[in-house]
């Protein structure tokens, strides 16, 4: 992560001409918490204590016109005195502001706003998760302030780490797009900014349980502004060296898998590599369901039936509808591979048997076996009349189809096939002079080797 080129980005945007209007940051960085040897209740106790009884009996009321003359006494002359004179003070100047309707004065009140946030700073410290306050603040009454916005998040973020607040990183990474988007911002460095924003959020949803709810809900509105720059070659740049740096790191496969996912990106060989990286390390039926889709979409027919067996395996043993519906899948896929594209189909009708089984009211890899015998007529006939045998076996499956599949349309299909194939069967004059009659028992050899029936067409 370059921090270092993103805040120095934020702060070159600061002195670009053109800049937006309304509050700015100080130029001059909030240095530390003054000397302890400024006494807590100043120089006059008596009267800090008199203005500090005054402004707190009217606060408590809300009664603000009357607290803040008093306040702003305790402020000036005892600003060590207690926290919540900045708390209490931030809240009465957010009403003064929010209920100000000359645009110059609320301008001033919320300048004194920000100041305030600075002058808690250095008297109570807190530096990083103050400034993130103030950036919320300036972000909810002056949005269009990007430019500062984004540098006061950006240092809250650098001074808190893994502790950042969650809004924090909206404000920050919303800030980012907008610089982006106008221009004044590399698709690099905000790509860099979204990382380490889903960095910290993933290390405060492991370990901070207590705000993993608004954690989980800053990653849901990062990742929606994040869509539209991301785009497969943007994923590749940002996370192609980390992969190389760290290709065990499971967080960091796990996010590549899910934005590559989620940007459509799956062709993309990185996706490849760590779904079987992760798949390696954690191998899960799921994860080897989609090796073997992925290795089938490359080319790769045996690798993708090796990962499609250990899917199966995987999921056997597990009873839930959702499980078979996955060897079911698996063993399909499987027995469509050793057909189409391996021509073994042998294999490919023990996997359809296995699909059929996984899910008997399917009846799709029954018609993937009828297929298979008719397309091996001519290959298991010696002569004219032998060549139309295998069509018997084959019309025997697309009717179990049609007899066992809940779905009309597999029924159809199946009713389809058998319509088409019956026209191939031998005639009865031929089936007669091969000295057999229609009803008869019958088995076809040849790699079927099943029994059937005599019929003719």
């Amino acid at each position: 992560m370059t921090a270092f080129r993103i805040l120095a980005l934020a702060l070159m945007a600061l002195v670009l001409p053109g800049g937006l209007p309304g509050y700015a940051a100080p130029a001059a960085e909030i240095t530390t918490i003054l000397p302890d040897t400024m006494p807590r209740f100043g120089t006059d106790s008596v009267q800090c204590i008199e203005n500090w009884n005054i402004y707190d009996q009217h606060y408590r009321h809300q009664y603000y016109d009357l607290a803040y003359e008093p306040w702003k006494r305790m402020l000036e002359n005892c600003p060590r005195a207690t926290p919540n004179i900045y708390t209490h003070g931030i809240n009465m100047l957010r009403y003064f502001h929010d209920n100000e309707t000359d645009p110059e004065k609320r301008g001033n009140w919320l300048t004194s706003l920000m100041e305030l946030y600075d002058q808690r700073i250095l008297y109570f410290g807190e530096k990083g998760r103050n400034l993130g306050r103030k950036a919320t603040t300036l972000y909810q009454l002056q949005p269009e302030n990007v430019q500062e916005i984004f540098e006061l998040s950006e240092q809250s973020i650098l001074l808190e780490g893994n502790a950042v607040a969650a809004q924090v990183l909206v404000i920050n990474f919303h800030s980012a797009t907008r610089l982006a988007m106008a221009g004044l911002m590399e698709t690099e460095i905000l790509l860099e900014v979204f990382e380490r924003a889903y960095g910290i959020i993933g290390h405060n949803m492991v370990y901070n349980p207590a705000d993993q709810r608004l954690y989980e809900t800053a990653k849901n509105n990062i990742h929606l502004m994040f869509e539209p720059f991301a785009d497969c070659e943007s994923l590749a740049r940002v996370y192609g060296p980390q992969f190389e740096q760290s290709p065990r790191d499971t967080l960091l496969l796990e996010r590549i898998i899910e934005w590559f996912s989620n940007a459509g990106c799956t062709n993309e060989e990185l996706y490849y590599e760590a779904t079987a990286a992760l798949h390696q390390i954690r191998p899960k039926a799921a994860s080897a369901r989609l090796l073997g889709q992925l290795e089938n979409d490359r080319g790769n027919p045996q690798a993708a039936v090796a990962y499609l067996a250990q899917a199966a395996q995987l999921y056997a043993g597990k009873s839930s509808p959702d499980y078979q519906e996955q060897i079911f899948r698996a063993y399909l896929v499987m027995a469509e591979i050793n057909y189409r594209q391996l021509g073994q189909k042998p294999r490919a009708r023990e996997f359809a048997l296995k699909a059929q089984g996984a899910k008997p009211g399917d009846g799709r890899p029954l018609i993937l076996i009828g297929e298979m015998y008719a397309a091996s007529a001519g290959q298991c006939g010696e002569d004219e009349f032998s060549a139309k045998l295998a069509y018997w076996p084959a019309v025997d499956k697309f009717t179990e189809a049609m007899r066992v599949a809940e779905d009309s349309v597999i029924r159809e299909r199946a009713a389809q096939f058998a319509s088409t194939y019956k026209q191939y069967f031998p005639n009865g004059e031929e089936i007669f002079f091969h000295g057999y009659s229609v009803g008869d028992s019958f088995r076809v050899g040849c790699w079927i080797n099943e029994s059937t029936t005599v019929r003719a067409r």
